[in-house]
């Protein structure tokens, strides 16, 4: 048996990235997977990759109807929902001086409030199937500062935030949140960062298949006690303090 069988999960920004490796992991432990992204092409070409255990569908998360969509769709489709991984995210910079009100407004609405109404359209799905797991995508800078990244810093210390009042509300329905804390990760987002940007103790980028790990765990009844927590895999980053 596998580690997730009894498992239906939505994955948004599933269709490439550490959102596809999430996909990929959780079926091969025996999880049936909606993957919602904007991203079609991608996103159909990975479902028929993996095979009859996974769905495509197109998901804005920003929208209300698309959310309503993706969990009609999922319990069609599967019969239930037990889990969410709030994946999707996008990333923009400038100095603080130059950062432009409408880029503020788009990572907002993507990261945080995709987040939020993610989990609003599972809750009361999760609670009917007698409890599940809510996991936010947030980042190592969620835990702390970086300049340029203004509102990407503001957003995933925002959704390590709703995790944590999402869990204390939901933990009477056995409906646990958590959020993950990636670090320097091998994806399409991070493939433009100069070599050598970012010192990472370990001296080395992740592959997205070592964050998909822990989201196989926390899909799974292994993390049954685990509510309201933060999971850091950034190879020491976040621990360091620079030397000369």
């Amino acid at each position: 048996m596998g580690r997730v069988d009894d498992k239906v999960v939505i994955i948004t920004g599933g269709a490439r990235g550490m959102g596809a490796e999430h996909a990929r992991a959780l079926v091969a432990e025996g999880a049936k997977v909606l993957i919602g992204d904007v991203l079609d092409d991608e996103g159909r070409a990975l479902a028929a990759e993996i095979g009859p255990s996974a769905r495509y569908l197109n998901l804005d998360v920003t929208s209300e109807d698309d959310w309503t969509t993706a969990v009609e769709t999922a319990i069609r489709e599967f019969g239930t929902i037990t889990a969410l991984v709030n994946n999707a995210g996008i990333v923009n910079g400038a100095p603080i001086q130059k950062f432009r009100v409408d880029k503020w407004r788009q990572i907002i609405d993507v990261n945080l409030t995709g987040t939020f109404l993610g989990i609003r359209a599972v809750t009361e799905p999760l609670i009917a199937a007698g409890g599940g797991s809510i996991i936010n995508v947030s980042s190592v800078e969620g835990l702390r500062g970086s300049p340029w990244a203004h509102g990407y810093v503001a957003s995933k210390w925002a959704v390590r935030g709703l995790a944590k009042s999402a869990a204390l509300e939901l933990a009477p329905h056995n409906v646990r949140v958590n959020s993950i804390h990636p670090g320097l990760i091998r994806t399409p987002m991070t493939e433009g960062l100069p070599a050598g940007m970012v010192k990472v103790p370990m001296g080395r980028q992740a592959e997205p298949s070592e964050v998909a790990t822990f989201i196989v765990f926390l899909v799974s009844d292994e993390s049954s006690y685990a509510t309201g927590a933060e999971f850091v895999m950034d190879g020491g980053l976040s621990t360091d303090v620079p030397h000369n």
